[in-house]
């Protein structure tokens, strides 16, 4: 029911031409046609749903809008696949990989030419990391997590070691001593140096961070990623799940994507880890959601903040695309849950 809304109320031709698909980023539509400003990456979180929903329940309609949206990106941004921030590029990349690799849905030179730019945003400025985006002096978790998992997915030896390197630097710089929460990044000045810390602990943070030791596990055995990955879910559990267990919201724009990609990386590694508490987070903030959806004709609509009524309106956070995709995705978690008969700590 999340995908039909999201569908209805977001999905539409880009600019009128035929065989083209891509969401509106905000609902109603009205003004958004022409598709500016242009959200590259919550792109890659609608191609990355859609690849579950794939999984979910096979359909050969949702195959052809699955390479339609891959085409439509890049033909809205320029007919380039790249652009300069890091983060960007590394989730539509983690997108493709999964469109490939499970649905043999294949963009290789969109992959080659995301890796290399990954390749080339790795500096030794601040101890190490891959920049947030080109000519910045932020180094970041969100642009660094996902290279991680996309490096180690990719199955190279030495991306293999440039994902290890990335969780080592995450894991000496922004590691929160007291709480094992994930920072947000590192300030570096010219010369290298650090200037200062981002010390926002944001939950997608903790999701990408998450997610990329869980990928280090499954592609080496290595037990002391396990260990990380299991440090962040107690973390996540005891300093950030709010009211009832639920992962909490961070408003709309971007921050709507934020409580998706934790619990789709918590529904990994309750699956990779068998981790109960990962799991029951995943469930309580799913079954938290869906009570507090409000249904509308086109279809359930969620709010940023999964314990409180959604409530629409045209200038409430409930109108963007990332809202709406963040609470599909925590479906698309518990549904995956559910499919792997991984059960939560409760029963």
């Amino acid at each position: 029911m999340a995908e039909r809304a999201v569908r209805t109320r977001h999905l539409r031709r880009l600019w009128g031409l035929p065989g083209s698909l891509i969401a509106v980023t905000g609902w109603p539509a009205w003004g958004r046609r022409l598709h500016v400003p242009w959200h590259y990456w919550w792109q890659a979180h609608l191609l990355d749903c859609l690849v579950d929903a794939q999984l979910r329940s096979p359909s050969d309609e949702r195959l052809r809008d699955i390479s339609r949206l891959i085409d439509t990106i890049r033909l809205r941004n320029g007919r380039r696949w790249l652009n300069r921030y890091y983060d960007d590029i590394a989730w539509l990349g983690l997108a493709l990989w999964r469109a490939g690799e499970e649905l043999d849905i294949r963009r290789p030179e969109a992959l080659d030419e995301i890796r290399q730019r990954l390749r080339d945003g790795w500096t030794d400025h601040g101890g190490g990391g891959i920049w947030w985006r080109t000519k910045d002096n932020l180094k970041n978790v969100p642009a660094n997590g996902p290279a991680a998992m996309l490096f180690t997915r990719l199955g190279d030896r030495a991306d293999r070691q440039r994902a290890m390197s990335i969780v080592d630097w995450i894991d000496e710089w922004l590691i929160d001593p007291d709480t094992g929460l994930v920072l947000d990044g590192l300030r570096v000045d010219p010369s290298g140096e650090v200037s200062g810390i981002v010390e926002w602990a944001f939950t997608y943070c903790q999701g990408v961070y998450l997610g990329a030791c869980v990928e280090l596990f499954l592609a080496t055995g290595n037990q002391v990623w396990a260990t990380l990955a299991r440090r962040t879910v107690l973390a996540v559990a005891e300093h950030m799940v709010g009211e009832g267990g639920v992962l909490p919201g961070n408003g709309g724009g971007d921050g709507g994507l934020f409580a998706g990609i934790l619990a789709r990386y918590l529904a990994h590694a309750a699956i990779v880890l068998d981790d109960k508490e990962a799991a029951q987070i995943v469930y309580l903030s799913a079954d938290s959601a869906w009570r507090n959806r409000v249904d509308l004709r086109s279809g359930p609509l969620f709010g940023p903040e999964w314990v409180m009524p959604a409530t629409p309106g045209r200038r409430r956070p409930e109108r963007d695309l990332s809202v709406q995709l963040s609470a599909w995705m925590l479906f698309e978690a518990a549904a995956t849950l559910e499919r792997n008969d991984v059960h939560p700590a409760f029963g």
